[in-house]
This record gives C-alpha cells, sequence and structure tokens, in this order.
C-alpha cells in the first residue's frame, strides 16, 4: 500500500467569541476573529496547493465539518472529541499509511517549506517537533514506519511551560528531530511583534 505524507491542520470554527480568546483580551473580539480568519485562509492556501501531502482540516466542534472555510485542495473532517491530545493521536493512528505531520493555526511564519522539512527529517528519524519558545510546539509529526506509543499524549499538560517535555517523556525510545523555533501569536504583544517584523522585512 502507498505511503503517502499527510498533514493535518488543526482549526476551531471561526466564530466571534470561539477563537483566539487571549489575543481577543487585548484587542477585541471581532479584531481577533478577522486575524483568525485571515490567517487561517492564508495558511489553507500557502498549504493546499502542494501535491507532496494530502492536506486534512480538523475542524471543532465537528459540526463545522461540514461548512467550507476556504479554497483549496483539503478534506474537512470533525476533530472528534476529548482534549487536544485524544483529538491529534485519532489522526496519527487512523489516517491511512504514510508519515503523518500536524500544525495549528497561530503560526502566521508558517510555510510549505516547514512542512517539506519535517518530512524530510521523518525519513531518518520516528518523531518530528517544531519547538515554541512557550515551552509548546506548533508542529508535531510521526513517520509511521513501526508501532509507536499506545498514547504518545498521556498526561500531557497542555498549553503549559511542560507541554513539549511531558509529549517527550512519552517518546523515549524513538528517534526525535527538531525544526526552527516559530512564534506563535497568542496575546496583543504576539500580534505587535509579528506585524513589526512583517514590515521590517516587507521593507528590506
Amino acid at each position: 500500500m502507498t505511503r503517502r505524507a499527510h498533514l493535518v491542520v488543526m482549526a476551531r470554527a471561526p466564530r466571534l467569541g470561539a477563537v483566539k480568546r487571549r489575543l481577543a483580551r487585548d484587542i477585541g473580539a471581532l479584531a481577533a476573529l478577522n486575524f483568525y480568519r485571515r490567517n487561517l485562509a492564508k495558511l489553507l492556501r500557502e498549504l493546499g496547493r502542494d501535491r507532496r501531502w494530502t492536506l486534512w482540516l480538523a475542524m471543532t466542534p465537528d459540526r463545522a465539518a461540514r461548512n467550507p472555510v476556504g479554497r483549496g485542495r483539503y478534506r474537512i473532517v470533525p476533530q472528534g472529541r476529548g482534549d487536544l491530545g485524544a483529538r491529534m493521536g485519532r489522526f496519527l493512528h487512523g489516517l491511512p499509511p504514510g508519515p503523518v505531520v500536524i500544525v495549528g493555526t497561530d503560526i502566521p511564519d508558517l510555510r510549505r517549506g516547514h512542512i517539506a522539512g519535517a518530512l524530510c527529517a521523518l525519513g531518518s528519524n520516528d518523531w518530528v517537533f517544531g519547538p515554541a519558545a512557550d515551552g509548546g510546539y506548533w508542529l508535531i509529526g510521526a513517520a509511521r514506519r513501526r508501532p509507536g506509543p499506545r498514547d504518545p499524549f498521556a498526561q500531557v499538560r497542555w498549553s503549559s511551560a511542560h507541554t513539549r517535555a511531558d509529549t517527550l517523556a512519552n517518546l523515549r525510545r524513538f528517534r526525535v528531530a527538531y525544526l526552527e523555533q516559530l512564534a506563535d501569536i497568542d496575546t496583543g504583544a504576539d500580534l505587535m511583534e509579528f506585524r513589526s517584523r512583517d514590515a521590517l522585512s516587507g521593507a528590506a
């Protein structure tokens, strides 16, 4: 059976008050929703036109999977119930054969090259992480060439400084690679810093 690469984007339905709540506290719910919508649409355009992988847009709540949110070559599927680990675990175990890479929607700097780099790293490693400065990660990927841990996300303390370390503790017997650190946008200060960098790069 062909081992085609899979890219899963974990997304929340773009609804007022339901997305980017920490950011909304700083810039307002409507501005946060508009940022989320723009970044999600940009991400799907960037990642959905690459034929090196099948793109799965995993939506929550599950009923949102019936409604298209943008344009591109991707398949919309529900995330299902449970915490983030349970939802990501479904894709690591349930997709057709081939490496799986999972990302979120909070990284404006995410490009196709990062996904290609993750898949390249999985050629000689079992797992790959895109580390975030806050102790979490913006990407996780599994080669799935051999049986992995039953639950790679067991007892992970999500949204904390321990998230990456907890996940790695479940993967001690496996080869792990790392990508570059990227910044996610959780607060108004994060957004200001990103816009400043974006303006500088555009002026260069």
